[in-house]
């Protein structure tokens, strides 16, 4: 509403403030905004109203969990607020209690299920967003308590059979308890199943347990009701939780009676409680006799409005076509299996590159994870998420998710044009304009080109990745600004429309050229081939938004300079545990950066990149999984989502270039190929796997002293030419049509 402008409304909040004490809120924004370049767009709207929903319920976990340790509490609550546990986090001053060590989760779901239920390190089971949750114990007879979340014993591994299934195991006091968490279909509905089986020498009492909680912390249960047959939870009078058999005893409890947990040895029986807090908590209770042992299934139907959708998809349908992986190294392989179930899992139709804190839509994610997804050939699900593409699109030509971001366009163009390379299809004639108007809005957004400033002729100051710091003038946005040209004049191309193919091939020089200027004040001015984030920064940890130009854009030649001495310095400078640790914002090691850096070396031939690898094979959960940053101390999540997409697309990226992958117009082949796979004896397979080329099948079969290199491809036009860069042994170029090569290796291969 334009009228609001003319009220006195900076005044007003002035002199409010002032009246009851408090700081000049306008005079403290204006001091916080010093710290950045200008910019239109201060902080995105839709970030911060994330940011208010997650320290809100901070608020709340501050107001609640630290006068209630009595409480059984989630897995990172237990360790955050143990004051012997690296984990402990001192609460002092702060103002919300929030996740900050354990950040991790793992979805268990189905094929184009929207519902996407989490588990925690201990097997604490979430089925719903942002939702309450359910956990399992046991307590003797004699008062002893098996409680996962406490327990130090806890053993956790992901089954990918028939789907997915999270397995938590804990033995202590006498007892073993398994707990199994999957969703099932069931008539072709979605249901999240929890298994538990107990077994032990000791008798005592199996015990469900329903908590107002998550992995985030509070969420909030009013009502809960025991079925008359005592085999079912009403939560809310909205959702059920159905148990295989009759509840033997039953306890609900409010906030102020304290944690059910409490009172497990009462012998007052509760059918149902209310809580005005929203704190209510409820145990059913079931025998556990000495020597024999106790199975319950617990199910909770899940959300079916996208039932027509799910009904009759399975995982063995959703993988068809699926690039496969073999390597003699059982860890590599799961990684590589789990990271492709993590793929389809979030894209049901939207992309997401979280279950949880992340359940939404970001262009940049989308890109990644939609490129790992071409490359292991599930292409059907990136065309669908591609056709929504034009809808996200405002009238200007912007691609929108969220505002302030002027990476986005370039990324929807590079990875429209990622899609037409790979299956050979032109571009679809409902994504044309689309395509146009997001190349001309780059144009557009483009500042003047004239005058001495380093930010000549760039996009505009924003907040680009987010991890890199204020609002600057950031050069991953104008990487992907001429990339973004650049793909979108080859689009043009497969669509025939010559004069726009020129147009924008001609704009994407021109900021080319505008980098190149900018750059080259920079190289003046720090007297160093190091890229910073921006023109006005030093070399510091957010120079790793710059290294795009290398990974996955290759705008810069695999061995370029300026590329090389910014990787250098981060490998020097910002590397903790053999992993790139974020100084800002992303305050942890980040597994999908790292893999980053780890691209720009296997580009380069620098056998690092294997060290770099397996750094981050060694992070990654038992359940396969990597939080978006870890904790250098306890390994846990300290920020972003418990299980990060984007990390699990570039595990995925990263072992097919290591197989195969596309430099220019040559194909290289086992670029990335691990010594010690050789030496097991066995040969290794990739494929087939989708490039620019046509769709190859990789082998690599050792010998005395050699290894055979053979490949089985699917061209799209002429055979490619190919390039052998086994590691350890010189570059080979077979004839054409040839499709093996013999190697002989160093004798330290």
């Amino acid at each position: 509403m334009p009228w609001l402008k003319w009220l006195p409304w900076r005044f007003l909040l002035r002199r409010l403030a002032r009246a009851h004490g408090f700081l000049d809120p306008i005079a403290v924004l204006s001091r916080l905004h010093g710290f950045a370049q200008p910019a239109e767009v201060k902080e995105p709207i839709e970030l911060l109203r994330a940011g208010v929903t997650f320290h809100a319920r901070g608020l709340i976990n501050s107001r609640v969990i630290q006068h209630n340790l009595d409480w059984v509490w989630p897995y990172w609550v237990e360790r955050q607020f143990n004051p012997r546990d690296d984990a402990f986090v001192p609460r002092a001053f702060s103002i919300t209690h929030v996740n900050l060590t354990h950040r991790n989760w793992t979805a268990v779901g189905w094929p184009d299920c929207e519902e996407l239920p989490i588990v925690d390190p201990s097997g604490l089971l979430t089925p719903f967003y942002d939702g309450w949750s359910l956990d399992a114990w046991c307590i003797t007879d004699d008062g002893r308590r098996l409680l996962p979340s406490r327990s130090r014993a806890v053993n956790q591994r992901l089954l990918m059979n028939d789907g997915l299934e999270v397995v938590t195991q804990i033995e202590e006091h006498g007892i073993a308890l398994t707990n199994s968490a999957s969703v099932q279909l069931e008539s072709g509905l979605p249901v999240c199943c929890m298994r538990l089986e107990t077994h032990g020498e000791v008798a005592g009492w199996l015990v469900l347990a329903l908590r107002p909680y998550n992995p985030e912390g509070i969420s909030f249960i009013h009502r809960v009701k025991l079925a008359p047959e005592r085999t079912a939870w009403s939560i809310e009078g909205k959702r059920t939780v159905e148990f295989s058999a009759a509840a033997e005893r039953h306890h609900v409890c409010n906030y102020r009676s304290g944690d059910v947990a409490i009172h497990l040895q009462d012998l007052d029986d509760q059918h149902e409680g209310k809580c005005d807090v929203g704190m209510a908590t409820a145990a059913a209770l079931f025998r556990l006799e000495r020597g024999q042992p106790r199975n319950l299934t617990v199910r909770v139907p899940l959300d079916h409005r996208h039932a027509a959708v799910t009904s009759g998809v399975t995982w063995p349908q959703s993988l068809q076509g699926a690039c496969a992986l073999y390597v003699p190294d059982e860890r590599y392989r799961f990684l590589y299996d789990a990271a492709l179930r993590t793929l389809v899992l979030h894209s049901p139709g939207e992309v997401y590159p979280g279950p949880y804190t992340y359940k939404r839509f970001w262009f940049r994610d989308a890109a990644f994870i939609l490129h790992a997804l071409l490359c292991a050939g599930l292409t059907d699900r990136v065309e669908r998420v591609l056709d929504s593409f034009p809808d996200r699109q405002t009238a200007g030509g912007y691609f929108h998710s969220q505002e302030g971001e002027w990476d986005s366009n370039g990324e929807a163009l590079w990875i429209f044009n990622g899609y037409c390379e790979l299956t050979n299809r032109p571009p679809k004639a409902e994504w044309r304009n689309a395509i146009v108007r997001g190349a001309r809005w780059i144009t557009r957004k483009r500042l003047a080109g004239s005058g001495e400033a380093p930010h000549a002729g760039l996009l505009p100051a924003g907040f680009s990745a987010e991890h890199l710091g204020a609002n600057d003038y950031y050069y991953w946005d104008d990487f992907w600004g001429i990339s973004g040209l650049r793909n979108a004049a080859a689009l043009a191309a497969r669509l025939g429309a010559t004069a726009a193919q020129e147009e924008f091939q001609r704009e994407a020089d021109d900021l080319n050229r505008a980098v190149e200027a900018s750059l080259a004040k920079v190289a003046q001015r720090l007297g160093s081939q190091i890229v910073p984030a921006s023109p006005y920064r030093r070399p510091d940890a957010g120079a790793i938004g710059s290294i795009v130009a290398g990974y996955p854009l290759q705008l810069w030649p695999a061995r370029e300079s300026r590329l090389l001495a910014t990787v250098e310095f981060l490998l020097k400078h910002c590397f903790v545990e053999g992993g790139f640790f974020q100084d800002m914002i992303h305050s942890g090691i980040n597994a999908y950066l790292t893999l980053h850096v780890a691209q720009v070396l296997l580009r380069a031939g620098d056998t690092r990149s294997l060290d770099l690898l397996d750094a981050v094979a060694r992070l990654a959960s038992p359940t396969g999984q990597w939080p978006e940053a870890i904790h250098p101390r306890t390994r846990g999540g300290c920020m972003g989502d418990g299980q990060h997409v984007w990390a699990a697309a570039e595990w995925v990226l990263m072992l097919r270039n290591c197989f195969v992958r596309e430099e220019g117009d040559c194909l290289i082949v086992a670029g990335g190929i691990r010594p010690e796979w050789l030496g097991a004896g066995e040969t290794l397979r990739f494929g087939p796997a989708p490039t620019a080329f046509g769709s190859v099948t990789v082998h690599i079969a050792p010998e005395a002293g050699a290894a055979r290199v053979s490949w089985q491809g699917s061209w799209h036009r002429e055979p490619p030419c190919i390039e052998v860069c086994l590691p350890g042994c010189a570059p080979q170029r077979p004839a054409p049509g040839d499709s093996a090569v013999q190697v002989v290796r160093a004798p330290s291969i």
